[in-house]
């Protein structure tokens, strides 16, 4: 997956104690995406608006909140959260690096 005529932000959004990191980068359309990667663990993030999650290297499991369903995710696959939700993932490989798109 390939961006061009970006402008990307240096500093890093860095969430639990580093093992979560990424950066955001503005499109030619003034659309943001985040690209990051996960380190080994398991964590819960919130959203504020709706996203897709794009995953771009290594596997990971997801629960979105609100439901008990589990799936397995690799390179190349895709979920969507909604607005004002959350979801659990665990990364079980070394990383998993990804991209989000947020979705008005």
């Amino acid at each position: 997956m390939k961006f061009q005529n970006v402008t990307a932000e240096a500093t890093a959004n860095i969430y639990y104690d580093g093992k979560i990191v990424s950066h955001k980068v503005t499109l030619a359309d003034e659309t943001t995406k985040t690209l990051g990667v996960m380190f080994t663990g398991e964590y819960h993030l919130d959203t504020d608006q709706a996203e897709r999650m794009d995953i771009t290297q290594g596997t990971c499991t997801v629960i979105i909140d609100g439901t008990d369903e589990s799936t397995a995710y690799s390179a190349g696959q895709h979920f969507n959260v909604g607005a004002n939700s959350g979801f659990k993932i665990n990364v079980d490989s070394d990383t998993c690096q990804y991209v989000c798109s947020y979705i008005d």
